[in-house]
């Protein structure tokens, strides 16, 4: 007997229904539960507060909704940062009260200094450890400030202040590690896969041919993102538990291999890309024999034929590398016998490909040795003293600082000069602003929503207090009348487009509404700190878009300015960790300018294209210091040998043309690069070294050809440089480097 239609039905609609309720759970489910979390933590805190009898329970709800994230690593950390910041602040307005509490100038003065040295610390860092720096400066001018009025009681006023950060902190963490907790190491494991994966079909794409310049760029642009991301995720990820810690090392690790290796086949395929555009029957000879050994790696890079998914994929993908790496160099060899047969063939540019094709091998191996290990609690790749070094303007940080610096001491001569009863309200809500605000890419913009979410703030607060609290009793019911005013604010922290509103309505809302245990219903001091509030956002806001905005060219070219200096760091800072700290300066500083060009494309591929040239140039500087300082001991190898000579004037050139790129300096580095590549043919006609030397001398040659390759690149960003010089053409570029 066949089955009913009804039947078959109604397991098909159960299915849908359960699809539809997965699908629900995996994105507006969490929501919703973050929601819960945030207003549970928040009553927690409350309750808490009150209970224990402390002055102002408002700021244990008001350091809830600062601290909550929707991970709880991420909460965990904030959490740390700000009871170092808030210990750090508490310390120094103690001093600066007993200091200056008769001398209210000097007061608001030397107040300002300090949240102007911590908004530049703020600045400078990077992730929640800017945090930090916000909370040293703003936790100064929270205590301080009101506590200066009354200084015969500040050391009390100081300490249950502080003791109300650290309830809102405590309930926060609770809630979030112990209430359907989400962890960044979790998500940490598929953005590794992810990450992976992606990069394996990258290459294989790439080295098919089938990504033109627009994919690479793209590409190259989200790799950048994922880097910086990913390195936010990991210092979040330590702080959730031992299982993250034991991994720290090798995450770390798999970041700065991945940078290396993506960088080492950008240049790889670049020079690829630069010999089949010079149309030559050499070029045509070396492609031929290069383009095998490009077809053979593909295939290293998967089990069975399927993508590398997990650990121990990784781990027979790491297997097969290894061994073709080893087999690798006595194959190069044999093809390059067979290339010397033909009198047209361009052996420095096969040397140069060949040797950045086993580079690109030995890091790809390594990249995915790391993620092998991850499988285990513990490995000895876990041993990692590289790291990830963030790079941030020195000037643009302390235009931040200086800025919150002149905010405070305008709204603090403006308070003294008019005794307003909120100008505290103002003065120290300005310094907040000022330090959350600077780190953010559109800090005006950022500001001005946040007034906006204390203006909603302001008309909700007064509906709650003055329309709703007088008419409930208990704390049950004080939770009931709160939640649909905090979810409101919550909610809007969820939508991106709406989250500086949110932030702004769920602080301010606490400052402003926040029920204490003896509530006072003064409608005249609410207006007056809820006017104080909007006021100095929004004269926050004036002075982002006045005093040297960080959305101006100003910041971008200095940025840009430091992402070409990288190469000044390549070839002159010490040899022991160079490498990741210019590989993750250069990526930090493209994201910062990417941050700040969100409606300027154009500036974005230029910005990108001088990275590539950045990272093409400062990594083959950092390869040849690197084979010079493992060079034997020997008459040739002095540092006062003419090619050692060179080559120094070569790095200077180099330097010299980043740091200012002309005509002038393009042609310099131009001729040191060629002569460079003379005097080490020169030495190496004039003895015999031995096969390991003549091998090291050789892949020296190889890096100062791709540099001259690199140089004369109608694509880099330098073009500009070398039409300049008697107005070649890309026809005549590219076969003039081969």
């Amino acid at each position: 007997m066949s089955a009913s239609p009804s039947s078959t039905a109604r397991p098909a609609s159960l299915a849908a229904w359960y699809a539809a309720a997965a699908e629900w759970a995996r994105t507006d489910g969490l929501t919703w539960v973050y929601l819960f979390k945030a207003l549970a933590a928040c009553f927690l805190a409350l309750g808490i507060a009150m209970k224990l009898d402390l002055p102002q329970p408002r700021t244990a709800m008001t350091t809830v909704f600062i601290v909550m994230q929707p991970q709880s690593g991420a909460v965990f950390a904030k959490s740390f940062y700000r009871i170092c910041g808030s210990l750090v602040g508490l310390v120094v307005m103690l001093a600066l009260i007993g200091l200056f509490a008769q001398q209210p100038e000097l007061f608001i003065l030397s107040t300002a200094i300090w949240v102007g040295i911590c908004t530049a610390g703020a600045a400078r860092n990077r992730n929640f450890r800017s945090y930090g720096f916000v909370l040293a400066g703003y936790t100064a001018a929270l205590i301080g400030i009101p506590a200066s009025q009354h200084p015969d009681g500040a050391f009390l006023s100081a300490l249950t202040r502080v003791a109300e950060i650290v309830v809102g902190i405590i309930c926060a963490g609770a809630v979030s590690g112990l209430v359907f907790p989400q962890f960044a190491g979790m998500q940490m494991r598929s953005t590794v896969r992810a990450r992976f994966s992606g990069f394996v079909e990258y290459v294989s794409a790439s080295l098919a041919g089938r990504n033109d310049r627009a994919q690479i760029e793209a590409t190259n642009a989200r790799f950048v993102a994922d880097i910086v991301g990913f390195e936010a995720a990991r210092s979040v990820a330590v702080f959730e538990g031992p299982d993250s810690r034991m991994r720290g090392g090798r995450l770390a690790r798999l970041n700065s291999e991945f940078m290396t290796a993506s960088t080492r086949f950008h240049a790889l395929h670049q020079l690829m890309n630069r010999l089949r555009a010079s149309g030559t029957h050499g070029a045509a000879i070396a492609i031929a024999a290069l383009e095998p050994y490009f077809k053979e790696i593909a295939p290293l890079l998967a089990k069975s034929g399927e993508p590398v998914l997990s650990a121990a994929d990784a781990a027979h993908a790491a297997a097969q590398l290894d061994t073709y790496k080893a087999e690798l160099p006595k194959r190069v060899r044999a093809t390059r016998a067979e290339l010397e047969t033909h009198p047209d063939a361009p052996l420095l540019d096969f040397d140069t490909a060949a040797e950045l094709l086993y580079r690109f091998i030995d890091d790809l191996h390594a990249y995915a040795a790391t993620y092998a290990s991850l499988a285990v609690d513990t490995h000895e790749r876990e041993r990692w003293i590289e790291r990830y070094e963030p790079k941030t303007n020195a000037i643009a940080a302390g235009v931040a600082g200086l800025r919150a610096a002149i905010v405070m001491v305008v709204l603090g001569a403006f308070w003294i000069a008019t005794a307003w009863p909120s100008g505290a309200t103002l003065t120290l809500n300005a310094a907040a602003i000022c330090a959350l605000a600077s780190s953010a890419p559109d800090p005006k913009r950022t500001a001005f929503q946040m007034a906006g979410g204390t203006m909603l703030a302001a008309l909700m607060g007064m509906i709650a207090v003055f329309g709703v609290f007088p008419h409930i009793d208990g704390f049950a019911m004080l939770c009931v009348a709160l939640t649909p005013f905090l979810l409101l604010g919550v909610f809007m922290t969820t939508r991106p487009a709406l989250a500086g509103y949110g932030v702004g309505y769920c602080i301010f809302f606490c400052f402003l509404a926040g029920p204490d245990n003896v509530m006072h219903y003064d409608p005249s001091s609410f207006m007056n700190d809820a006017l104080a509030l909007v006021l100095s956002i929004l004269v926050s806001s004036i002075a982002f878009a006045v005093l040297l905005p960080p959305s101006t060219p100003w910041l971008r070219n200095r940025l840009l300015i430091d992402l070409r200096r990288q190469v000044v760091l390549a070839g002159s800072a010490g040899m022991r960790r160079v490498r990741s700290r210019f590989e993750s300066g250069a990526r930090d500083l493209m994201f910062q300018i990417n941050a700040l060009s969100q409606n300027a494309p154009e500036l974005k591929r230029d910005t990108l294209r001088w990275l590539f040239s950045v990272l093409e140039i400062g990594n083959a500087v950092i390869d040849l210091r690197h084979e010079v300082a493992a060079l034997p001991s020997h008459a040739c190898h002095a540092k006062t040998a003419p090619w050692r000579v060179a080559l120094r004037s070569l790095i200077d050139a180099l330097s010299a043309l980043f740091e200012r790129p002309r005509e002038e300096c393009f042609e310099r580095a131009l001729a040191a690069t060629t002569a460079a590549i003379a005097e080490v043919q020169q030495m190496m006609a004039g003895f015999t070294p031995s096969r390991e030397e003549r091998h090291q001398l050789l892949r020296i040659l190889s890096q100062l050809h791709f540099i001259r390759t690199a140089l004369l690149d109608p694509q880099s960003p330098l073009a500009s440089a070398m039409h300049g010089r008697g107005g070649a053409s890309e026809e005549e570029g590219v076969p003039h480097a081969t």
